[in-house]
C-alpha cells in the first residue's frame, strides 16, 4: 500500500513511519503541514523547519506545505493537499495520534471524503509502555518545547531516557502532565532512531523562555553518519 505520513519530526509521527514500514507499506513522502500560527490546533509548529533533516537522515522524501494555520481553515490545505496525493496513487495516510479525538476525527473525515484510508497505529496505547518502546526500540528523542507546570526550562533539549520517563511519571502523578505529552505539554524531536540511515546532531540552539513555557529553537545542525563499530 503507497502511504503518506503526516510528520512533524517529533517521537508520535515518526513511529507512524516506523509502524507503517512495518506494515510493509511503501511510503511515498512525509507531508509536514508547515504554519504561520504558531497556536495552530492542528500541526506542530517548534522546530517544524527540522522536518528536512529528519527526511533526509531516513532517506524518505518530505512535502512541506504552508498553511496560515486558522481553526479548522487550515483543514482545507490538508484536504487539497491530499487530493493531490490521491491522483498520484496514494492510498493511506497515517498520523501519529494518540489520544487526540480533535486531530484524528478531523483527518478521518477528510480520509474518508476523498476515499483514503486513515490509518493511526498508536491510538490509545498505553502512554507509559508506549515512551518506554521508543526508548528500547532505539529512539533518540528531545524535547523542543514544553508549556505545562512542572515542565521547567531545564527540559528543553532534554533527551528521553528510561531516567526521564520515571521523572515524567512523576509529573504525572503530582500535576496531571500526560506521560506521552497528548495535552500539549511539550514537543519532541526525533534526531536518530532504527530507520534512521544517518544521525542528527545539533550544533546550536537558542532556548527562549516565558515565564511558564519555552522553545528550544535549533539554529543549526548536521547529519553524521552512523558506524557499526563491532565490526
Amino acid at each position: 500500500m503507497k502511504s503518506v505520513i503526516l510528520y512533524s519530526g517529533g517521537k508520535d509521527s515518526t513511529m507512524a513511519v516506523y509502524e507503517s514500514q512495518k506494515n510493509g507499506d511503501e511510503i511515498y513522502a512525509l507531508l509536514a503541514m508547515v504554519s504561520r500560527n504558531k497556536e495552530s490546533y492542528m500541526f506542530h509548529v517548534p522546530d517544524i523547519h527540522m522536518v528536512d533533516y529528519c527526511s533526509a537522515a531516513m532517506e524518505i522524501p518530505s512535502i512541506d506545505v504552508l498553511t496560515d494555520g486558522v481553526k479548522e481553515e487550515e483543514l482545507n490545505d490538508l484536504e487539497q493537499t491530499l487530493t493531490k496525493l490521491k491522483d498520484k496513487g496514494v492510498e493511506a495516510v497515517y498520523s501519529g495520534a494518540l489520544e487526540s479525538v480533535y486531530q484524528k476525527s478531523r483527518i478521518d473525515k477528510i480520509c474518508k471524503k476523498l476515499g483514503l484510508k486513515s490509518i493511526s497505529p498508536l491510538w490509545h496505547r498505553n502512554p507509559i509502555e508506549y515512551m518506554q518502546e521508543i526508548v528500547d526500540l532505539g529512539f533518540e528523542v528531545i524535547i523542543t518545547s514544553v508549556s505545562a507546570y512542572g515542565l521547567t526550562k531545564e527540559w528543553l533539549g532534554k533527551t528521553i531516557t528510561q531516567e526521564t520517563i520515571e521523572e515524567i511519571k512523576e509529573l504525572n502523578t503530582k500535576y496531571g502532565i500526560h506521560p506521552a505529552f497528548e495535552g500539549g505539554e511539550a514537543e519532541t524531536l526525533v534526531l536518530d532512531g532504527p530507520m534512521f540511515d544517518r544521525k542528527i546532531v545539533i550544533d546550536e540552539a537558542e532556548i527562549t523562555w516565558n515565564f511558564d513555557n519555552g522553545i528550544y529553537d535549533i539554529k543549526k545542525a548536521h547529519l553524521e553518519e552512523k558506524y557499526d563499530y563491532s565490526l
